[in-house]
């Protein structure tokens, strides 16, 4: 386990020594030490796997415990895999760049970062390593020291970070001064078996759990704390690709880390819920109005960081570790190939002129219409045989949990999404069209409840933990109703508003037309929350700068 944090250290240490005799192949020894980390990491997993006992490393009697659980065993290889990719991509990429030694130091040691907050056993290993990554981010945005847009953003993000990682400081001080240990698992054990300590009246589980979700919001780019994440593309593309595929997934890890506190904080997994459920809307919509194919994927962060959290707040920690896996690979992917989409473009669209094309690009859509209420029916109908089919072939006993239920009337919506699109589109061969959508989201959702039911049992064997983090995120009765009823009258009204609005097609002015451009123009904006964080900024500098004039301090 030690090992796997001394490679990457190793190569930090040895690219900052070595730079100037090695040159450019500093690359080659930075590649070579972080396959072999990799390969630990896949070493270390399968053995877990395997049904080996976890276990732990303490490197002094205080603080410096290295856990191996089966968190930090994946979590090991999803960081060290999307690094390893990092740095093969980095190597040509950034052999143009000034500081190219320099680079691949930082991001050994920001590797070697992460794979030390991920297996932290104890509180003070656990705040120094997230306290780093902010610091080491700031410095590998800020690579090309030329970028004032770059070096701009760079600080905004670790001041955001900063600001972020003060409510876990307090949490941590709160455990340790109700348990007197600096230990994970004994702080665990201790808040399982004795009565409950409070603090100002309040039960300190119901505490911390808040004060850790602060710092996961602020870490994962949740609402009114997101605007450092799609403003950050100043920084090369590889440290975007690592950032959105590792470091922004961190606020899910952290909650998953205390799944024992959040066991007894009800309340504040309702609090991540609506949370996460405003980020997931917003960050999505947003993405929609984005020119830059950069920021857009940035916005599409924001709204997968919001998805993800919405996860936790219903207890379905596993899914959203599975959910921050699959969306580093997939948007890491996205980065490192912007550049050469970007290029494409500019040369050649290369999309054929086919009816999606026609639809999507020129906004034309076919001449073939589709029966309305036919589209409207199937919309209804069938994502929701095909999830609840499938959520009972794994476990006839998941519909007992509300977080379930909930998830399943998501995963609805979206699928309803992608046959309205289906509608939307209007192709002269829909059946055909219809058909590999249908088989496509079938294999994904059979893949989904299958892999998550595992990463459940990997991650949470023990049945009374998983039991309660469900329990606790649950709701009374009437409300998860009203919460039912509440998306599936959005669906209908989504296509009762699809129907007016085709009937009124070319009769005159359409108050859904004024409607939109409105909405358009506060989503362009960005619901003008940089605008008012700007403004505050600037009345905060006059005001220091009239305090200064008054107390003559310059």
């Amino acid at each position: 386990m030690l090992s796997m944090l001394v490679l990457p250290l190793t190569g930090a240490l040895l690219g900052h020594l070595l730079a100037e005799a090695l040159g450019r192949r500093v690359a080659r020894l930075s590649i070579g030490l972080s396959l072999a980390t990799f390969a630990i990491s896949l070493v270390l997993l399968s053995r877990m796997l395997g049904g080996g006992p976890a276990g732990s490393l303490a490197l002094s009697d205080h603080w410096g415990l290295l856990l191996l659980d089966p968190l930090s065993s994946l979590m090991a290889v999803v960081v060290s895999g999307i690094s390893l990719i990092v740095h093969l991509f980095s190597r040509r990429y950034m052999a143009e760049e000034a500081g190219y030694a320099r680079f691949f130091v930082l991001l050994d040691l920001m590797t070697a970062t992460l794979l030390l907050m991920v297996s932290a056993g104890d509180l003070i290993t656990l705040l120094v390593a997230w306290h780093l990554v902010g610091v080491l981010l700031y410095f590998l945005l800020g690579q090309d020291v030329r970028n004032p847009t770059a070096s701009r953003y760079g600080s905004w993000t670790l001041l955001t970070y900063r600001i972020g990682d003060l409510p876990l400081v307090l949490a941590a001080g709160l455990l340790f001064h109700a348990y007197g240990t600096w230990s994970l698992p004994e702080i665990f054990a201790a808040m399982g078996t004795s009565p409950q300590a409070q603090v100002l009246g309040t039960p300190l589980p119901e505490v911390v759990g808040g004060l850790i979700a602060l710092s996961a919001f602020a870490r994962s780019a949740q609402f009114l704390v997101h605007t450092w994440l799609p403003y950050t593309m100043g920084g090369p593309t590889p440290v975007s690709a690592l950032m959105h595929a590792g470091i922004v997934n961190a606020g899910g890890f952290l909650i998953n880390r205390f799944a024992p506190v959040f066991v007894h904080t009800g309340d504040v997994l309702h609090w991540v819920f609506l949370m996460g459920l405003v980020t997931a809307v917003i960050g999505s919509v947003m993405m929609l109005a984005q020119h830059d194919v950069k920021k857009a994927l940035g916005y599409s962060t924001m709204g997968q960081m919001g998805f993800m959290i919405m996860e936790c707040g219903v207890g379905a920690f596993s899914l959203a570790v599975y959910h921050l896996i699959a969306h580093g690979v997939f948007k890491g992917t996205l980065f490192l190939g912007a550049g050469g989409v970007i290029g494409e473009a500019r040369r050649d669209d290369g999309v054929p002129k086919d009816d999606l094309y026609t639809f999507v690009v020129e906004r034309r859509p076919a001449r073939q219409r589709r029966p309305w209420l036919l589209m409207a029916a199937m919309t209804l109908a069938v994502p929701a045989a095909i999830l609840f089919v499938s959520h009972y072939l794994v476990e006839e006993g998941f519909f007992h949990h509300q977080g379930a239920v909930v998830l399943l009337f998501f995963g609805w919506i979206t699928g309803a999404q992608l046959i309205f699109a289906t509608y939307r589109m209007r192709t002269e061969n829909l059946a055909r069209l219809f058909t590999l959508i249908l088989v496509s989201f079938t294999v994904v959702v059979l893949g989904y409840t299958l892999i998550s039911h595992a990463f459940d049992l990997f991650l949470y064997p023990d049945p009374a933990l998983r039991s309660g983090i469900y329990a606790a995120a649950g709701i009374q009765v009437v409300w998860f109703d009203a919460l039912v009823v509440l998306v599936t009258v959005v669906i209908v009204l989504g296509w009762l508003f699809t129907y007016y609005a085709e009937q009124r097609r070319g009769r005159g002015r359409d108050w859904l037309a004024g409607l939109r451009r409105v909405s358009y123009r506060a989503i362009s904006r960005e619901l003008f929350v940089s605008d008012f964080y700007g403004r505050a900024a600037r009345r905060m500098l006059a005001g220091a700068e009239r305090l200064n004039i008054w107390l003559r301090w310059s």
